[in-house]
């Protein structure tokens, strides 16, 4: 099967590095992917992090695409959770004027902070509406398709683009894929996030098994995941070291993933519920080209997923240009018909 490649960029903030230092390296790597040949590049949305600087993807995106001319440019995710579904729909809709064909919109589930910024971001709005609603309203402000009963029918999301956005939904459990099943969205399973390979793998035959009962359009999932690759086996081991995931399991059942022990007990310090933290090894695709391009393989024959998005922590910028560089030859000797799904 044929396969896309694709990155996601977090703006990280390393050791010595200045925020605009962060989204500078964010805009050079744009670059290059572009003329790596990668199919889409994403910037993720955080708030109140010394990690990462990218806390307005709407606005990076916009100078991403004067900065690029044929890859597609996103959101991976925007976190709808905050936000007027209205108010998002125009954002977009600018862009995708800027930019037709080329504007994607990732929704994320996760509220991209601590609970501080959360406060911060929803003071004031007091609908607390389920997200599923809120992304149904989205997609009829970027079509233009309120539905008849709605309370502001007649309503625009203007500018109206030839193109309107393109909508995934990004997710890390069986629920999200599917609630992108049931909205009949294109659904990306975040690895990075959830490391658990067995539940990509009960969340992408979720996805299908729901998509195909609602009668939805066949779509094949996306995979995020964390590679890195470098020139020895050994070496990408050595820029993978020590890198964790860190879960915040909370009382009321919901979990967050955090980049960071320090970030999980400030959370702590934030929230008045019980919650337990879990500290693991991060599982990372790491390895010279022969061996990432045998794993992802493995992955895709396990998955059967269309699009691999990519993202490689390293702290070396230059490593991290070598690293993608790298991975695009691994995908094309490991995937010789590569092409458009």
């Amino acid at each position: 099967m044929a396969i896309r490649l694709s990155v996601l960029d977090q703006s990280l903030v390393f050791e010595g590095e200045t925020d605009a230092e962060a989204i500078g390296h964010t805009i050079e790597l744009a670059q290059i992917a572009e003329k790596l040949g990668y199919y889409r590049f994403w910037v993720a949305e955080h708030h109140d992090s010394a990690q990462m600087a990218g806390s307005a993807p709407e606005v990076l995106i916009a100078h991403l695409l004067a900065k690029t001319s044929k890859m597609r440019i996103g959101s991976g995710g925007v976190m709808l959770q905050h936000y007027s579904p209205y108010k998002v729909a125009e954002q977009f809709n600018v862009l995708a004027c800027l930019a037709p064909g080329r504007v994607d919109l990732g929704i994320g589930r996760a509220p991209g902070g601590l609970p501080r910024s959360t406060r911060a971001l929803q003071q004031g709005q007091g609908d607390g509406r389920p997200l599923e609603d809120k992304l149904r309203e989205l997609r009829q402000y970027l079509h233009n398709k309120l539905e008849d009963h709605h309370p502001l029918l007649g309503l625009q999301a203007t500018p109206i683009p030839p193109q309107p956005a393109a909508v995934y939904l990004l997710g890390a459990s069986v629920a999200s894929a599917e609630l992108a099943a049931g909205l009949g969205l294109p659904y990306v399973f975040a690895l990075f996030i959830n490391n658990d390979e067995s539940i990509a793998y009960e969340a992408v035959n979720a996805y299908r098994k729901r998509l195909a009962a609602a009668g939805h359009p066949h779509c094949q999932p996306l995979l995020a995941l964390p590679i890195i690759v470098a020139d020895s086996d050994e070496e990408a081991k050595q820029l993978a070291k020590h890198q964790k995931i860190v879960k915040i399991h909370l009382e009321s059942g919901k979990t967050l993933t955090v980049t960071s022990e320090e970030l999980a007990e400030e959370f702590g310090r934030q929230t008045t519920e019980k919650y337990r933290i879990e500290v693991k090894e991060a599982r990372i695709i790491a390895g010279s080209k022969a061996t990432v391009g045998a794993k992802l393989r493995q992955l895709q024959q396990r998955l059967g997923v269309a699009e691999f998005i990519a993202i490689s922590v390293i702290q070396d910028f230059s490593k991290r240009v070598r690293s993608y560089e790298l991975l695009k030859e691994a995908v094309a000797e490991s995937f010789p018909k590569q092409g458009e799904p």
